[in-house]
């Protein structure tokens, strides 16, 4: 296999092209899930400029500057993560972005109200201007009294907050939320709630019914989600709308809440790949209004995991500490952010060492 991607390499870089558009990568035969173009089979994808240039059939290698067989794996796009902890200003469970996204093929995280109108220009300067990984927020709100100061907030910075979280104070939060046309994530469930907002940690405890148009979320985390909770409601067929890690520093190692891991829990105890890729790509970026995002759709910004399924005996924990047995695994092999290989943990985009030339071309 190896020497199969560095022969096709090599041709790539030496082969005349007569004109042709050449590809900065070419990711061969993978199997394609990209939901939001309702595609499930087998294709190449080409990035040319940061860009998805083109998805289709038999591409080339010829063309491509840097070519990756992922014929044994799933090519999907940039997952997005809408409930994390990544404001590590002044906080003892923010986590930095990149160490904890890209092995999990995450290419745009949700910092989702580790920051108040107060400290959120702070953690933009400092965090967010400086993430490899698209890194947006949700506002938090205890107080009605802070919702018009919020809500400014929101307003002068759309393309970074694209929310209000909330734990109780549903209220205020709706009330910013009206203000600055944006949505609301709370974890209680609130009556209140509007078509489009999201309550997340759904499976912390037993939810019968569903509000129509309101979002359901996993989220994780060190508290939000338990096997005791979630299968029987996974067989009464309450699925989620949206998968995220609601990961921190409490939730990194155990119950290892990452982005992979809790995709895993979720193919486990029921859900089809197709619908798990669905929940953790499109369908969160369509609820934070960001639907340039979580696509593999030609000319959309090249955010793409390569995913391997494993078969085997695996175990799984949850917020109450209790394991759960599965037969399937999910990880990441390599990220694409913006058009660059950012995790590669075969090597898949490399050469083999024993070709590599000498070491003198090392840069």
């Amino acid at each position: 296999m190896r020497a199969f991607s560095f022969l096709v390499l090599t041709l790539a870089l030496t082969l005349p092209l007569s004109g042709q558009e050449i590809y900065d990568l070419l990711l061969k035969n993978g199997h394609v899930i990209d939901p939001a173009n309702h595609r499930n089979g087998h294709f190449d994808v080409a990035v040319t400029g940061g860009r998805i240039a083109r998805v289709g059939a038999d591409l080339p290698a010829s063309h491509a500057r840097i070519v990756v067989d992922a014929g044994q794996y799933y090519v999907t796009p940039g997952l997005v993560d809408i409930d994390t902890d990544f404001n590590w200003i002044g906080s003892e469970l923010g986590l930095k972005p990149e160490a904890e996204t890209f092995q999990s093929g995450v290419t745009t995280a949700v910092d989702a109200g580790g920051s108040s109108w107060r400290s959120f220009e702070e953690f933009k300067k400092l965090v967010i201007d400086h993430s490899r990984t698209r890194l947006l927020a949700f506002l938090s709100i205890e107080d009605d009294r802070d919702a018009d100061a919020v809500a400014a907030m929101a307003q002068k910075y759309p393309q970074a907050i694209v929310g209000i979280r909330t734990r109780n104070a549903i209220d205020a939060a709706l009330k910013a939320a009206e203000r600055s046309h944006t949505i609301v994530m709370s974890e209680s469930g609130s009556s209140r709630l509007r078509p489009g907002d999201i309550q997340t940690h759904v499976y912390s405890r037993p939810l019968t019914s569903r509000k129509s148009g309101v979002l359901y979320d996993v989220g994780h985390g060190p508290d939000g989600f338990w096997f005791r909770v979630a299968v029987p409601m996974m067989q009464r067929g309450f699925l989620p709308d949206t998968i995220s890690s609601g990961l921190d520093r409490n939730s990194a190692t155990l119950p290892r809440a990452t982005m992979i891991d809790v995709m895993s829990k979720m193919l486990n105890i029921g859900m089809t790949l197709p619908q798990v890729i669905e929940r953790s790509t499109v369908n969160p970026a369509r609820a934070i209004h960001r639907a340039d995002l979580g696509t593999l759709s030609e000319g959309a910004i090249a955010d793409v995991a390569i995913i391997e399924q494993q078969t085997g005996k695996f175990g799984y924990l949850d917020s109450g500490r209790a394991k759960l047995i599965g037969d399937r695994k999910l990880a990441c092999v390599l990220t694409v952010r913006n058009g660059q290989v950012v995790w590669d943990t075969e090597g898949l985009s490399l050469p083999d060492a024993s070709t590599a030339g000498p070491y003198t071309n090392f840069k």
